[in-house]
């Protein structure tokens, strides 16, 4: 009866260190440690650490992510997103939980946790604030 390891332990680390590059898809069932160059899909049940030196070019689905290097592309976290200090993100992020340190730096547009649903008017299908709606119920 083979024994399930669980994806977290040490040994299942992948790893891909400072000056190694990485071109295409790359799936695994464990943790990716990343202080090298990835051009293209990273996509783990694990979770992702993007080191200071780290490089991402394309697009990241994972459980849960730590960055501290860049990542250009749509990135999907499961569940939480850290970015930290040193951290440079240019695309779209999609994520349940996001933690930002003073110094990190995003461009593009985050959607964080549950389904954000828009206010509008009865009558009306624009959008509006929820001050304008207390507002005119005042």
């Amino acid at each position: 009866m083979a024994k399930t390891q669980d994806i977290n332990a040490p040994e299942r680390l992948n790893r891909i260190v400072d000056g190694t590059v990485i071109e295409g898809t790359f799936n695994s069932q464990s943790n990716i440690r990343v202080d090298g160059t990835v051009t293209g899909t990273i996509n783990t049940k694990g979770r992702l650490v993007v080191g200071p030196k780290g490089r991402i070019e394309g697009d990241v689905i994972c459980n849960n992510a730590e960055v501290e290097g860049v990542i250009e592309g749509k990135i999907k976290v499961n569940e939480l997103l850290a970015l930290r200090a040193t951290a440079k993100i240019l695309g779209d992020i999609h994520t349940g939980k996001l933690a930002i340190e003073p110094g990190a730096t995003f461009t593009g547009t985050c959607s964080m946790g549950g389904v954000v649903k828009e206010m509008s008017k009865p009558g009306f299908s624009t959008p509006v604030k929820k001050q304008e709606l207390a507002e005119e119920t005042a």
